[in-house]
């Protein structure tokens, strides 16, 4: 796991350099760090791709597993081939969300009373702290869109909700001490308006292509559903049940 942070930071660090971004004496804002398993690349100004997931929601193994072949599929790849390793990267991320979408784990999200608190939580700070482009919450995990504003930086946004509503969901599950969300969680710096435009349709249709709902406006644990309510999210509420799930 070591060689790999090292490899991945490393090659990470040449994309930026090569990109014209530099590390900055605060990385959490722009440059490059890492929290063990994978190497987090910030640009201040920029808007985000983060998906968290629950803690029983990707077993160790199976994580190693899909490493391990993506390690040796960058093995083949040109260290000067971005394009390549950015498509392996992709093919990873992918593979990552498909098993996802299976619902492994207990999938704690599909109840309505805990993804109405991570609801309630993601939009609390909204136009205060960050401003929420797309997001959904799914049975065990939650993607969004999400540009900092000045003066706050991703990691500590994230930190801040995922600690709020795993003390919140624990409450409610009567489970007060156990882990809730796995605590590193996966943020992709979107380079482009075109990257953000398909990134918004993967977050809108997760739902549908789950087999959860018909269509992304009545899976109501989510942008789609709430655009259609035209509801402020700036302003923290109790959201209804939601009765599309199977």
């Amino acid at each position: 796991m070591r060689t790999f942070d090292l490899h991945g930071l490393r090659r990470v660090q040449r994309q930026l350099r090569s990109d014209g971004i530099r590390d900055t004496s605060n990385p959490l804002r722009s440059g490059i760090h890492s929290r063990g398993f994978l190497p987090h690349v910030k640009r201040e100004g920029a808007s985000y791709f983060v998906t968290f997931r629950l803690a029983d929601s990707l077993p160790s193994k199976v994580l190693i597993d899909f490493q391990r072949i993506h390690t040796e599929k960058l093995s083949n790849i040109s260290q000067h081939d971005s394009a390549a390793r950015h498509d392996a990267d992709l093919d990873l991320r992918r593979k990552i969300e498909r098993y996802l979408d299976r619902g492994a784990g207990a999938c704690h999200l599909r109840r309505d009373d805990i993804a109405a608190a991570v609801s309630e939580a993601l939009l609390h700070f909204h136009g205060r702290h960050y401003l929420l482009d797309e997001w959904v919450i799914m049975p065990n995990h939650a993607h969004l869109i999400i540009w900092p504003m000045p003066g706050y930086t991703l990691s500590a946004i994230l930190r801040s909700r995922k600690r709020q509503t795993a003390r919140q969901a624990n409450l409610l599950l009567k489970s007060t001490g156990h882990k809730f969300w796995q605590p590193e969680s996966y943020d992709h710096w979107i380079r482009s308006d075109a990257e953000k435009a398909r990134i918004r349709q993967y977050i809108r249709n997760n739902p549908r292509k789950a087999g959860l709902c018909k269509s992304p406006e009545d899976w109501c644990w989510g942008s789609a559903w709430a655009n259609t309510q035209r509801l402020d999210p700036s302003t923290p509420r109790r959201l209804p049940v939601c009765d599309t799930a199977d």
